[in-house]
Formats: C-alpha cells, structure tokens, sequence
C-alpha cells in the first residue's frame, strides 16, 4: 500500500517542490496540500494521512500547535507528524517533540533523505539527524526524574527495560542487537511492545518517557558507544 503524506507549509513553492520530489516514488501518494496550521489539523482530520510534513512557521495556528492537535486527535493515532523547518535550533527541537513530533528535519534535505525520511516515519520510527539527538539526550539527562511515571514502568519486563534504557542512550537496533547478542528483529519486537506497553507514540518519545520517569539518569552509561561501520 502507498505511503500517503499530506503536506503543510504556507509557501507555495516550497509545497510543490517536496510534492515533485516525493512523487517520483510510487509507494508515496501526496494527498493535498495546506497553507496553515489550521488547515493543516483539518485536512489531516479529513483525510488521515500516514504522515504530515508540518512547516513551524505559519500564518495562525502556527506548526507546533498543529502538531499538538493532531497528536491528541485519537482518531489520528496512525497519523506521524515530521517537523520541517529551516531552523535546527534547541528552542525548535525540545518545543516539537514535546509536541509530539516524530521527526525534525531541516528543508536542505536532499530528495532521496526526504522519501526515506517519509518512509521511515510511516513505520512508525522516530527520525532525528544524529546532531539532533545527541542534543536531545543531553537536555533530558539534565532534568529532574518524575514520579509520575513508576506504575507505568512496571508494565516492561526486565528486558524490555533494559533495552529501552539502550534506546535512550542513543543506540540504534543493531547496536543493541550486538550488545546483547540478538538479532536485530527481536530487539524490534521488545521496542514495539515497550512502546505498546507505555503508551507513546514512537521512538522519540520513548526516549522522552525514560528520562522523565528516571529510567535513565544523568550521567548513566552502561551501553556501548555505537562506532561507525568498518569500511572494507
């Protein structure tokens, strides 16, 4: 089945620029455009796109609001919403991940990084440049552990828990998979149920909860620094 996208920005250039790129692919489908934020929560109310490339800057309702909403629309639950902007600042980040946002990526992205980027977010992955996510981890493990969070924990097995500790320390799948001798699908299958099991929306905030809720600490480092592929 096609990947359907809709597409939010309010420059019409910029609109049809990312819908000439991502048509080139047959397995994703640009069902229709929106210049708002306002437009943006109603057309993807209207259609339920698998993925929304949200601009931040908008006339109105801006993209971080718009975001807000269709996160917490439970009948956009299969709906990801990725965050382009021309902005890759810590203010941007922090703010649309806490909105829910599966993904930040600059407009300077290349067209092939675009559709993989829509791919990978429609299956249900979290996408942020490696810049990004070092710089999220390091803002969360400043931040004081909530309470709030325990009763929820409590659902993950012990190694459910210690792989979503791996995934909060930035690891990749067959990192993980190499640190604890498994294959890289059944570390998948233990994220999955985590995510399941916490009731969050994808890898992103699964990371956000584990700090949050002290899962992990400041200065906890029991995973391995996952080192670049040899090249030969």
């Amino acid at each position: 089945m096609a990947i359907t996208v809709l597409l939010a920005d309010d420059q019409h250039l910029v609109r049809s620029g990312f819908r000439s790129l991502l048509k080139r692919d047959r397995d994703i489908v640009v069902l229709d455009e929106a210049s708002t934020g306002d437009e943006a929560v109603r057309t993807a109310r209207a259609l339920r796109p698998d993925v929304v490339l949200m601009d931040i800057r908008m006339p109105g309702m801006d993209g971080i609001a718009a975001t807000r909403q269709i996160v917490a629309d439970r009948q956009l639950q299969g709906s990801r919403v990725v965050i382009l902007t021309t902005f890759e600042t810590d203010e941007y980040v922090f703010t649309a991940l806490a909105a829910g946002a599966s993904g930040f990526l600059t407009k300077d992205i290349d067209p092939e990084g675009l559709r993989r980027a829509v791919r990978v977010v429609a299956a249900g992955e979290a996408l942020l440049s490696p810049g990004v996510t070092r710089r999220v981890i390091a803002q969360l493990a400043h931040r004081p552990a909530a309470d709030t969070g325990s009763a929820r924990l409590a659902a993950l097995t012990e190694r459910e828990r210690e792989i979503v500790r791996l995934v909060a320390s930035g690891l990749s799948n067959d990192a993980i998979a190499g640190h604890l001798v498994i294959s890289p699908l059944t570390v998948k299958t233990h994220i999955t149920r985590a995510i399941a099991k916490l009731d969050v929306r994808d890898r992103v905030q699964l990371v956000i909860l584990a700090y949050e809720t002290g899962l992990v600490r400041p200065g906890w480092a029991a995973a391995p620094t996952e080192q670049p592929p040899s090249g030969g």
